[in-house]
């Protein structure tokens, strides 16, 4: 392991030395190595396929490596959530998150069944008071509720893929296990669920290693990133934006010393030509230090590709319309009476926790589901390319080149044919990696295949469902770049934040009142402006009640004040000072995030995010400042009006 910053100070409670782990020809974890700390919580990155699974779960003792050590902690309760889990069909929601925690069970057994004042019983009292094991049964029906989870007494096998993976969670953290270890806990769940969870890590006691592509997730809870590449761990301290620093100034320190290195060589190997005699010890010594520099690697390059989606045709000016629809499931209403209209360039994000009809929305624009009422109107030359949630199968015994290809070596674009290797290239296939066969990629790669496949579709309105699911950060950051260059119009269902800020430029959210609700702009400008209509809802309801309470008086000391002539130019300017100072924001985050920020400005970034929050505290301070002089105009005028 390589470790840029200080050592932890903390015991390690386990200890991975040199494992190495070989898929036929493929090379995955090549003499990896790491101390995990008590506390820390790690977050695993790297690209697809470069063995963080595989990591995972010799961390959670469900695989070994081919050679090398890896050792835990006597004692130690690991808690485990991998990407491909298996959950008891016949079981209850209730019954299999209960599973999770069969240890704890076992000692309250074995307690119930001993003397309590001997020895062993006042050790089993200690240990599930560790663990919290009195509370079992409320602490499950609690972690269900928050990670919207479904009922309780359903059955495991009526559930889908998205329902059983938030069970599944649920079971790795109700034991509050001394190790918890979760590869791609955030998949599947609501932006509140994983807010919920990043409260509920940060306050987690015990050590965590998590895989995650959910960049706002991983800058929250990380303490150390453990990156892992050409098989090994490279460990960073920090969260994600102290891993994006630190990683630039180790590449630029590997750049610059790369630069010595072939200086010396080209200067050496005039010398080396003119072959010198090795009886000499000084010659010898010198040939020997030229082929023993030459014969270093140098430090890996980044693949710099991007990843293609095809030309967008010219869109009409009806690109998608829908009128007066409503959908509803039994007795459940999922949408009434929505208006919706798709503009040519617009890329609308759709939110909403799951099982709200996001997808059920998705498929009755696109004419797979009928509507209870109303109607959608395709414009003539719009042509959709459709990415639903499930995808397409894959066929695992033909290999990238052919599940893709699908029987063509080129890849129409537009007006222009791509070879389809060079296609897949874009996609970080590299030319040994094209011939590998589908059963022998990791989820992520699996995703990347089945992008590539659908994406040569072209088409100029893409509607993705979830396309951010067990993509790798470098796959994620090349879509969002490819999705924003689009010239076409784009639909998308997601969860994640950072994606949405990104790619956005409106947002359509199906909020938990039962409402839909469009706001123009990115996904956090959705946030502030529901802020905003939350908190002038909870004045008005609170003024209301206040005034059916209230007793008119004529007591002149109970008047409420009067807003000031300077208060009152004050009020009729501040909306425009907020969207001033709101413009303000977006114009700091659009430089923030930009893909090579960090490697831009390795030396000056905190000035930036330093600017970066004290817009955001103005922006804030605006709106309190708005709401308190809106407080006093309307107490003042509800008094005058009742008295």
């Amino acid at each position: 392991m390589i470790s840029l910053r200080g050592h932890m100070s903390e015991p390690a409670i386990a200890s991975a030395s040199e494992l190495t782990v070989r898929y036929s020809h493929h090379t995955v974890l090549d003499g990896a190595t790491l101390a995990i700390h008590a506390g820390e919580r790690i977050g695993l990155v790297g690209r697809n396929g470069s063995g963080k699974s595989t990591f995972m779960k010799i961390c959670a003792r469900a695989d070994d490596p081919d050679s090398g050590e890896y050792t835990t902690r006597n004692d130690l309760v690991i808690g485990y959530l991998p990407q491909n889990f298996e959950l008891p069909e016949d079981a209850t929601v209730l019954e299999a998150t209960l599973s999770g925690a069969q240890y704890v069970q076992d000692l309250i057994a074995e307690y119930e069944s001993c003397d309590p004042t001997t020895k062993r019983g006042a050790d089993l009292m200690e240990k599930i008071n560790h663990f919290d094991g009195w509370t079992i049964d409320s602490r499950a029906t609690s972690l269900l509720s928050n990670l919207h989870a479904p009922d309780p007494e359903r059955i495991i096998s009526t559930l889908s893929g998205g329902e059983k993976r938030r069970v599944a969670l649920a079971r790795a953290l109700l034991a509050q296990p001394d190790f918890l270890i979760l590869d791609e806990p955030t998949n599947h769940l609501d932006t509140g669920s994983i807010e919920w969870l990043e409260i509920y890590l940060s306050r987690y006691t015990g050590t965590c290693l998590f895989v995650t592509h959910d960049r706002y997730f991983l800058d929250r809870i990380a303490t150390k990133i453990v990156e892992i590449a050409r098989g090994k761990c490279i460990a960073y301290d920090g969260n994600y934006t102290d891993y994006l620093v630190s990683r630039a100034e180790r590449m630029a320190i590997e750049a610059t010393n790369e630069h010595k290195r072939q200086r010396f060589l080209k200067k050496e190997l005039e010398w080396v030509r003119r072959r010198p005699s090795a009886r000499r010890t000084k010659s010898r010594d010198r040939l020997d230090k030229y082929f023993e520099i030459a014969d270093q690697a140098p430090p890996e390059k980044e693949i710099d590709v991007d990843l293609i989606i095809p030309p967008a045709l010219k869109l009409p000016n009806r690109v998608i319309e829908a009128e007066g629809l409503s959908k509803s499931i039994g007795d459940r209403v999922l949408f009434r009476n929505l208006d919706f209209k798709l503009e040519p360039g617009e890329r609308i994000g759709i939110v909403g926790r799951n099982g709200m009809g996001k997808s059920t929305l998705i498929k009755t624009l696109l004419g797979f589901t009928e509507p209870d009422t109303g109607s959608v109107h395709i414009g003539v030359r719009t042509e959709i390319n459709y990415v639903d949630q499930n995808r397409l199968l894959l066929d695992d015994q033909k290999s990238i080149f052919d599940e893709v290809g699908e029987g063509q070596e080129y890849v129409k674009l537009g007006d222009e044919t791509l070879g389809l290797r060079a296609y897949l290239k874009r996609f970080l296939f590299s030319d040994e990696r094209i011939n590998t066969k589908i059963e022998l990629l990791s989820g992520g790669e699996r995703s990347r295949v089945l992008l590539a496949k659908i994406l040569k579709k072209g088409g100029n309105v893409l509607v993705l469902d979830e396309p951010t699911n067990d993509l790798d950060l470098n796959t994620l950051r090349l879509l969002e770049e490819a999705l924003a260059h689009f010239e076409g119009s784009v639909l998308v269902v997601s969860h994640d934040r950072y994606f949405l800020n990104r790619v956005c430029t409106g947002i359509l959210a199906f909020e938990d009142n039962g409402s839909i609700h469009f706001s123009p702009g990115s996904y956090d400008y959705y946030l502030e402006k529901k802020a905003e209509r939350d908190a002038q809802a909870a004045a008005y309801e609170k003024l209301t009640t206040s005034k059916e309470k209230a007793k008119p008086t004529k007591n002149k000391g109970d008047e409420p004040r009067k807003l000031k002539w300077k208060e009152e130019r004050e009020l009729e300017t501040i909306e425009e000072d907020i969207l001033a100072a709101e413009e303000e924001v977006a114009a700091q985050e659009a430089v923030i995030n930009e893909p090579n920020f960090y490697a831009e400005h390795t030396h000056d970034y905190q000035d930036y995010e330093t600017k970066l929050k004290e817009a955001q505290d103005k922006v804030s301070h605006l709106y309190s400042r708005w709401e308190e002089l809106e407080a006093v105009r309307a107490a003042y005028e509800n008094f005058k009006a009742t008295n």
